[in-house]
């Protein structure tokens, strides 16, 4: 069976480059295809406290009955729960509801600078790093100036941010600082949000000459550029072919063509990380 490669941290642990992402999957139906990803040979399943699904997802983790060390964990804290004792708590629920002792990764969800709890709900993912309960800790929908300001106060750098990146917002410029920093780059919503992206010419022109679907192009250009990818479907033909993206192989040019589609914030189709501070569950 295929196997991902896996993108180091800075700590010195590591992350299966793909992986499969369940936003937007109700819980029921998360323990099931998550039980059929890994079917498939995703060892990297990410979720979220926002999704509503960890309870879901730990019971695939269960039925499927891998060694816990064999499957990497990823959730989130939302923005409902920041600052330290709500983040302690939400924790706690999140664990409860995956059947875990330990997380690989723990994530805050987003920076929500209206609310100015970023820092402090950092440092509650500090300790809880430090007791031992998460492996890695980072973040997810930093802009430049959160994450500047994390290191800032704690001295603390995440080992990754998981952003909004698609052929539409590409992100050349916070990926840049990421790599200035030794933090990974995760896409979500890697597929776009419906916005003409898997219909776009240039991605069905580069599909067509790889014999491959739109959507493997977009997962396969994602791993070229090395960031983590954590495609969703519910689809079993679906959750098969984009783990077969690994196969497909870009070449140069074509990168740097699905790379100028960019257009910057006018592609993006989730929430401005500067604004946002609500429930979305991205």
């Amino acid at each position: 069976m295929t196997t991902s490669p896996r993108i180091s941290f800075h700590d010195g642990r590591s992350i299966p480059q793909l992986g499969y992402g369940v936003w937007q999957v109700e819980n029921e139906v998360a323990a099931d295809v998550v039980v059929q990803a890994l079917e498939a040979g995703y060892r990297h399943v990410d979720t979220a406290r926002g999704y509503h699904n960890e309870s879901g997802v730990g019971t695939a983790l269960k039925t499927a009955g891998l060694a816990r060390d064999d499957v990497f964990v990823t959730s989130k804290v939302p923005n409902q729960d920041q600052g330290r004792d709500a983040t302690l708590a939400s924790f706690d629920a999140t664990m409860a509801d995956l059947g875990l002792e330990e997380i690989d990764l723990y994530l805050i969800h987003w920076p929500a600078p209206s609310k100015g709890l970023a820092v402090e709900t950092w440092k509650a993912l500090i300790e809880l790093r430090d007791q031992g309960r998460i492996r890695s800790i980072g973040t997810s929908n930093f802009r430049i100036e959160d994450l500047i300001q994390l290191e800032s106060e704690t001295g603390v750098v995440p080992v990754l941010n998981q952003i909004e990146l698609h052929p539409y917002i590409a992100q050349p410029e916070l990926r840049e600082f990421h790599t200035s920093k030794g933090i990974a780059t995760e896409s979500w919503s890697p597929l776009g949000q419906g916005g003409g992206e898997l219909e776009d010419p240039v991605i069905t022109r580069i599909a067509a000459a790889h014999e491959a679907t739109p959507a493997q192009v977009l997962i396969a250009w994602n791993l070229a550029l090395g960031n983590v990818v954590i495609p969703k479907s519910v689809t079993p033909e679906r959750i098969v072919a984009n783990f077969a993206s690994l196969e497909l192989t870009l070449d140069d040019e074509e990168i740097a063509q699905i790379s100028a589609l960019d257009r910057g914030a006018a592609g993006r189709r989730g929430p401005d990380p500067a604004e946002f501070a609500g429930h979305q569950g991205a």
